[in-house]
């Protein structure tokens, strides 16, 4: 049978967080060596002779470059992203065909001239090599813009195999990107002249039909549109290749970000998604994955290609996918072996998507223009405020420096192009002004180009009143003087522009820092954008499960992604809890990744972005519901598994040291903003929000809407789910509850023991011979601890003492003590005094109190066994006078630090934020909490500023954590909400725009401003819930007390 040629192991993970050192994986880079230095040391003699390249661009034109004979690939490579000037470069490769006729990439680490056999007489071809999931991850338009003419080669080489329907849509949003707003006549003449498909004279009617739907939609918008039309098409981004099974079944293999894909004809058969696949190899002319055991499959799959080159070429493939998608940094390189080589050592040597995505933002990379080859100019009678796609150019963003002087100095020169060359022309707003039509062609500003001093062009805008002022930007004075001048490109005339300063980030509109320091300021024209978006409140209902969905992914990615590499870098989880983990949670993350797309799709389609919203077939919701809550049913078996993957994990944390230690790191990441283990509850309470929001829907329906039947039935199905796992929620979090707690508390074991309950967790002060100290007292079903705040280095709390339940009394005793809200616990080992904040915390307090030991004398078992065994020993006086406890010089310190100054621990946990308010948390009111999440985009404003700054907002466990963008993996910043108030704007706070809400604690005063009335109004409804407590604590205060966090 011969050896194995090549194999790959699949890690089960993304791998590890750039910048940390891993030993896993292999690369054909010299130890020491990256691909510049590769480069350089290459064995290309000074004055070799050159060789001239053609390579036809995504444009059709063809630039010939002139290279040494010796040249790498990887230099080539370089060479045509400076040309272009492309930032986002690794999506891309160059492409030729073989003596075969096969399409190969050229790879990064060989000579040309050993990959391609004719370098004088062969066309090479940029392509694109990888296509992400989602377009919104292209974070440039330049690089959107060079996907849709990907897409639309696809479509002329028939690999975008799509119907007739999708086929005409996507022409006609390439037609309103390259000839503008539509126009039969001039459509007619551009399709004759422009192939766009095989068959497009049959449905030429069908193309100018769709066509007429986009008056007004930029070529950015046009763009975006193609994306997110052709990826929800099975064929997006399918190569194929042909091969056969064991049984000689002819079928044709693909890859994608997902896995490997089985096709037969153009119908997917299988899928073998990355986590499924252990290893990847070939042997002569045979594909081999090997599986993980579990699942239905066997564990190895074989298939038979063309060649042996056929097969190792779509082994290479397989092995670039896995790393570029899967994987956090590529692969370390090894070193070669002395005297022999066993298999091919052939591995990804580019930067992965998320190295790239991490390169985008932290580098702060400016948008700059570019040309549209394509596009002509036409005049537009639309109005000048456009909606543009996310991250398209912002005005605000500045621009960013051109290409290195490599890039101009690089030897290209155009040999061919199948449109004339355009003026360059820079376009620098998002909107579009009236005078100056969108589809006009840009290019981005070559090095050396003729450009206008600052001065003379920024002289040249002043010459026009009402034009904006553009400081230091280099631009082409022929084109600006006779077009751009003429507009005020829809913005402020005062409004100033400084590209220079080059230490701004991204876009300031998504500016996630809680101070207002060089923000900028979103302008009326969003009034307009939201005029634009169905005003239907069930469409507002369905953008909720959208946000809310997008987060809850993330919150799975936390498990699924990130604590996988956490445990398999260091190997620290037993196969068996790793199996038991992964297998129980992956099936639910991938359906929902599916899930997340078709909602994205509907609200595409629901808020018009095509034709579909004239005709209304894609403004409802209820029929993705149903269809999805149909197949979550499938799922309920592992989401009935959580409470034992919850038990087992706790239990190995305690026996293994070294996977407490990683748990304990991994608690302290950013990506970990709450605790581990909530996360594993996430499925489940995920289930409750689906009913809820159908819950919504279907009182906002009339029984006559069309609509309503779906949502109803999917009601139905989610609510039969939330029954069968009701109680096994209620138990999870109780022990969730419990096993947090045990990792804060200092001195006590076996928190999570059988039978225990969590009731309230809480500040109160204790009197002690030095006073009234503050304490943190934690109320269960058998015993009442209190605690101090620590000063270790994880800011832990300490037990002080310890209750049993069992014969206590709890009393009112402010006259007594002449202390505000003071009560006084009697117990068998102790009697305390203690005094609440407010009234209503002594209230909550009391009467939780009262109510477990009515709970305790109930129980016929007695807790004093299990508090010997769990507390650790402690010299507890016994006495029927008052305890007054010693004060430390530990406590006395600890009792005085501030919540800013927690740096090794979670400072967001309700623990410690109880601490920090002087309030406190029942079990109830993490209940409550857990109904009330929510996500979206919000603007918010300080008490003293004057703009406002766009945020992605999540909130969740009573606070609102902050991101730039729905896509980022951890929030900047955050703010607990407890003891907050929130109400609506007084006339006094100038407040002028509508569907704002307040929140308040004392001095600290926070706006946020909602899209809509009914986003507006689920914001208040959910703060208030989850920071208000339940309203039987009432019934303790006088009527004339209303305010439940005065000082």
């Amino acid at each position: 049978m011969g050896e194995i040629e090549g194999t790959y192991r699949v890690l089960q993970t993304p791998g590890s967080r750039l910048g940390v050192q891993k030993s896993a994986g292999v690369s054909t880079l010299e130890p020491g060596q990256n691909l510049s230095t590769a480069m350089a040391s290459s064995p290309a003699k000074a004055h070799e002779r050159d060789l001239p390249i053609k390579i036809k661009m995504l444009d059709n034109t063809v630039e010939v470059l002139d290279i040494e004979s010796k040249y790498y690939g990887q230099t080539l490579l370089t060479e045509v992203y400076k040309h272009l000037n492309l930032i986002e470069s690794d999506y891309f490769g160059i492409e030729f065909q073989n003596i075969q006729s096969h399409w190969i990439w050229l790879e990064p680490m060989k000579p040309v001239i050993k990959q391609v056999r004719r370098p004088k007489t062969t066309t090479l071809r940029l392509a694109v090599k990888f296509f992400p999931p989602d377009p919104g991850q292209l974070q440039e338009e330049y690089t959107r813009y060079l996907f849709a003419l990907q897409i639309k080669r696809d479509l002329a080489e028939e690999r975008l195999t799509c119907s007739d329907n999708t086929a005409a849509l996507l022409v006609s949003h390439l037609l309103q990107s390259e000839i503008g707003d539509f126009d039969e006549s001039e459509d007619r003449e551009h399709l004759k002249t422009n192939q766009y498909l095989p068959n497009q004279g049959r449905i030429e009617g069908k193309i100018l039909e769709f066509h007429r739907m986009h008056v007004g939609q930029t070529p950015a918008e046009s763009d975006f549109q193609v994306l997110e039309i052709a990826r929800k098409l099975e064929m997006y981004g399918i190569r194929f290749h042909l091969a056969s099974d064991r049984e000689g079944t002819k079928i044709n293999l693909a890859v994608s970000h997902m896995g490997v894909l089985v096709f037969q004809g153009n119908t997917k058969i299988n899928t073998f998604n990355w986590s499924k696949v252990r290893k990847l190899s070939f042997k002569r002319k045979r594909f081999l994955i090997k599986l993980h055991p579990e699942g239905p499959y066997q564990d190895t799959l074989e298939f038979l290609l063309g060649s042996r080159d056929e097969c190792k070429n779509f082994w290479k493939i397989c092995v670039e996918y896995h790393t570029f998608f899967r994987l956090f940094d590529q692969p370390k390189p090894k070193a070669k072996a002395v005297f022999f080589t066993r298999g091919s050592s052939f591995r990804y040597s580019g930067r992965t998507q998320k190295q790239l995505v991490d390169y985008i933002k932290d580098s702060g990379m400016k948008k700059t223009p570019y040309e549209r080859r394509h596009s002509k100019i036409r005049a537009s009678t639309r109005a000048s405020n456009t909606d543009v796609p996310k991250q398209s150019v912002l005005l605000t963003e500045g621009l960013r420096a051109p290409g290195s002087p490599a890039s101009a100095a690089a030897p290209f020169h155009l040999v061919h192009s199948s449109a004339a060359p355009t003026p360059v022309l820079p376009i620098f707003a998002e909107t579009s002004p009236p005078s100056l039509d969108p589809r006009a062609p840009y290019t981005r500003i070559p090095e050396k180009s003729t450009a206008a001093p600052p001065e003379e062009a920024g002289r040249k805008l002043m010459q026009q009143p009402g034009s904006p002022v553009l400081q230091g930007l280099p631009v082409d004075p022929s084109p600006l003087s006779s077009l751009m001048l003429k507009s005020s490109l829809g913005l402020n005339p005062a409004f100033q522009v400084n590209s220079n300063v080059t230490g701004q980030g991204s876009s300031p509109l998504l500016s996630p820092v809680l101070s207002d320091a060089g923000g900028a300021r979103i302008e009326e024209d969003d009034e307009m954008k939201r005029k634009r978006y169905p005003t239907d409140k069930a469409y507002f209902i369905a953008k909720e499960i959208l946000a809310t969905e997008r987060t809850y992914l993330k919150d799975l990615e936390v498990i699924t992604v990130w604590f996988r590499s956490a445990v398999i870098k260091e190997n620290a989880m037993p196969e068996g809890l790793m199996t038991l983990l992964f297998s129980n949670i992956d099936p639910i993350y991938e359906f929902h990744r599916g899930f997340l797309k078709e909602i994205e799709q509907r609200l595409s389609l629901w808020e018009g972005r095509t034709n579909a919203h004239v005709k209304g077939d894609y403004q409802r919701i209820g029929d993705v519901m149903l269809r999805n809550m149909r197949t979550l049913k499938e799922f309920t078996s592992y989401l009935q598994k959580h409470d034992e993957v919850l038990t087992e994990l706790e239990k190995a944390t305690k026996r293994l040291k070294k996977l407490e230690t990683v748990y304990k790191e991994f608690e302290l990441q950013k990506v970990c903003y709450l605790p581990l283990n909530t996360f594993l509850l996430k499925p489940i309470q995920r289930l409750m929000h689906y009913k809820l929001i159908l819950g919504r829907l279907c009182k906002h329906y009339t029984a006559e809407h069309r609509d309503f039947p779906d949502c109803r039935n999917a009601l139905k199905e989610v609510t039969e789910m939330t029954s069968q796992l009701q109680h096994s929620l209620i138990r999870l979090e109780n022990f969730q509850k419990l096993t947090e707690l045990q990792h804060d508390l200092i001195g006590i074991d076996n928190l999570s023991a059988p039978g225990r309950e969590f009731i309230r967790e809480g500040c109160l002060y204790k009197l002690t011979k030095k006073g009234l100290q503050q304490r943190m007292f934690f109320l269960f079903s058998d015993m009442l601890l209190y605690t101090s705040k620590g000063v270790t280095g994880t800011n832990q709390f300490k037990i002080h003492g310890h209750l049993p339940l069992h014969g206590m009394l709890v009393e009112e005793s402010e006259n007594e003590w002449a202390v505000p809200h003071c009560f006084t616990i009697y117990s068998a080992q102790k009697t305390i005094v203690v005094a609440a904040s407010t009234r209503l915390e002594m209230g909550k307090w009391m009467e939780d109190l009262n109510m477990a030991i009515e709970m305790a004398k109930k129980s016929t078992e007695k807790s004093d066994m299990l508090l010997e065994n769990s507390v650790c020993n402690r010299s507890n006086r016994s006495s029927d006078e008052v305890s007054l406890e010693q004060e430390s010089e530990d406590d006395i310190h600890s009792s005085r630090s501030s919540l800013d100054r927690q740096s090794h621990h979670r400072a967001n946990t309700t623990m410690h934020v109880c601490w920090y308010r002087n309030t406190s948390v029942s079990m109830t009111d993490h209940s409550v909490a857990v109904e009330n999440q929510l996500s979206g985009y919000l603007l918010r404003k300080f008490k003293n500023s004057n703009g406002w700054q766009k945020l992605w907002v999540v909130f969740t466990n009573f606070c609102l954590f902050f991101y730039k963008t729905h896509q980022d993996d951890y929030p900047l910043a955050s703010l607990p909400l407890l003891g907050y108030t929130v109400s609506s704007p007084v006339e006094a706070d100038g407040i002028q725009k509508d569907y704002v809400f307040k929140l308040q604690f004392k001095s600290h005063v926070y706006f946020f401003r909602a899209e809509s009335k009914y986003t507006f109004e689920r914001w208040m409804e959910v703060i208030k819930r989850a920071t208000s407590s339940p309203a039987r604590s009432n019934l303790l205060l006088p009527k004339e007390e209303k305010n439940p966090h005065s000082d």
